[in-house]
């Protein structure tokens, strides 16, 4: 993590006044937050009434999630998803302070342009989150602008301490609920697998679902 970064990340992490959650300890919830705000509903890909469901935890500035989402995800996508046979449902697990900003202006743009931003954030992480030459929340900003973002939009996203609360309630869930402790993490019905997975390999466990 470079200087801009690890600066960003704590700075995140005071605004918030969440830094004790960034890697809560397993049965740690924090206090319960409203469940009405929009921003926090299911993101999801595919048919509602697909027979498989996969969940899928993923941090924005973690490498095996973006090479999933580079290498196998357009195949699932094309095979799986497009052909109603898997319906997919994003679940943010934020690793550090940047993928908790990156997740919370995702979740403030229109649903409908949430996957296809997290496709662009994932195959675009060297550029926003490693580029040792770059502020990281200006190259965050740029991206959302493309996505249709004003500054103002985007500063009062990564500035939301509600939003960063219920992010983190949900990751906490998904600790309690399916023992997640690494992204990407899946989870096939009641079936729970942790790591990169290739597409010959998912498609299996999807078609083991049911």
């Amino acid at each position: 993590m470079n200087r801009d970064r690890r600066l960003f990340a704590a700075g995140a992490a005071a605004v918030f006044g969440l830094s004790g959650f960034i890697v809560p300890a397993m049965g740690q919830t924090p206090p319960a937050a409203p469940n009405a705000d929009p921003r926090l509903a299911e993101r999801s890909i595919g048919r509602p009434d697909a027979p498989v469901t996969v969940i899928e935890y993923f941090s924005l500035t973690c490498g095996h999630c973006a090479a999933f989402h580079r290498d196998t995800m357009p195949r699932v996508k094309r095979d799986l998803v497009q052909t109603g046979r898997v319906r997919i449902v994003f679940r943010d697990f934020p690793l550090d302070g940047l993928a908790l900003a990156a997740a919370q202006v995702a979740r403030s743009l229109p649903p409908e342009r949430y996957e296809p931003f997290i496709t662009t954030l994932m195959s675009t992480q060297d550029r926003w989150a490693f580029n040792r030459n770059a502020d990281p929340r200006e190259e965050l900003y740029r991206l959302a602008a493309l996505a249709g973002m004003t500054r103002a939009q985007f500063d009062a996203a990564v500035a939301d301490q509600d939003l960063a609360r219920g992010i983190l309630e949900q990751r906490v869930a998904g600790q309690q609920q399916h023992n997640v402790n690494s992204t990407p993490t899946f989870v096939f019905g009641t079936r729970v697998v942790p790591g990169n997975l290739p597409f010959d390999r998912f498609a299996a466990l999807a078609a083991e679902t049911r």
